[in-house]
């Protein structure tokens, strides 16, 4: 080979290496998005934020397929059969109700768990070190912090005799009711367990706590359904949560992991997938931090005084 043709193809190898670069970063890629029940806006903006901050940009080189079955969980068939059609490089299903219905679904196209309650027993993974499948991401781990959070319920609220707890037809519910059940009676309090399958069923749900006479309620983790605040406000029954955005939406109080936290979690994973990582040998994260929220503002509403130790160790206070 000449020298001169050999100066060529060294220097067009070393111009060609950017350019192939370039080219992948300016692929557009799509990602799927199964809810279902209600938006929550922060959590889902710190998701976009987090892929805009890896480099990807919505009608630039990103494109978000969004659908939400709004607390009707026999919709997600069809919803992710829908986002399946389209291709998605990236599922990411949020809860567990949407996980299952996207493992139904594929098991070819990855899938982000943002978040799971219980991946292991849910049957999406087999270990968090080796997911062994298609399905990788965020596990919340409401289930290990139970005992905290119905801990937080009855610090502020030690003269409830009766606490309902809330569940929909989420399937780890059971599994979950039976930790908080045992929290509860550990206090020596009174357990009245109140399923509502769809959003139209919470204020019948409602009625049957009041006609109960349950002094507080206790909402298991569950996709987003705004209107149990309003419910628990309008009963005057006090109620305790698992995650902030209830209080944000006018719940008394939560103790859990932080959506927000978790949903750019997920956003990292997407990047890994998209960059080639494979999900059955990416583990599955836990959050870290947990927070206690207090809404002093329902408190007063509901005639409660907050006790300082509750105040104290509150990460924030809604005045």
């Amino acid at each position: 080979m000449k020298r001169r043709e050999f100066i060529f193809l060294v220097m067009g190898a070393a111009i060609g290496c950017p350019i192939m670069a370039m080219a992948q970063q300016s692929k557009t890629v799509r990602v799927g998005m199964l809810n279902p029940s209600f938006a929550v806006q922060k959590p889902l903006d710190a998701f976009r934020k987090q892929l805009g901050d890896l480099g990807y940009i919505e009608g630039k080189n990103l494109i978000i397929d969004y659908r939400t079955a709004e607390g009707h969980f026999e919709r997600l068939p069809q919803l992710v059969k829908e986002l399946v059609a389209l291709r998605p490089d990236v599922l990411v299903a949020i809860a567990t109700p949407a996980i299952a219905a996207a493992q139904r679904a594929t098991s070819t196209i990855p899938i982000v768990m943002s978040p799971s309650t219980d991946p292991i027993g849910s049957g999406f993974i087999k270990s968090f070190a080796h997911p062994g499948g298609n399905i990788t991401g965020v596990a919340n781990m409401y289930g290990d912090v139970m005992g905290k959070s119905v801990e937080t319920l009855h610090e502020l609220l030690p003269a409830a005799k009766t606490v309902a707890v809330l569940m929909s037809l989420n399937t780890t519910h059971p599994t979950q009711y039976e930790l908080a059940r045992a929290a509860l009676q550990s206090f020596g309090t009174s357990v009245f367990p109140v399923v509502a399958p769809t959003p139209d069923d919470l204020p019948d749900a409602f009625h049957k706590m009041t006609d109960a006479h349950c002094d507080a309620l206790f909402v298991l983790a569950d996709p987003f359904r705004p209107t149990i605040a309003s419910l628990a406000a309008s009963s005057r029954i006090p109620a305790v949560y698992q995650y902030r955005e209830f209080v944000d939406a006018g719940g008394l109080a939560s103790y859990g992991a932080n959506n927000v936290g978790m949903f750019k979690m997920a956003a990292r994973y997407v990047d890994r997938i998209l960059k080639g990582a494979s999900p059955s040998e990416t583990p599955v994260e836990q959050p870290t931090k947990f927070e206690l929220i207090v809404n002093l503002k329902t408190a007063k509403a509901l005639g409660l005084t907050v006790p300082p130790s509750i105040l104290a160790r509150a990460d924030e206070v809604i005045e």
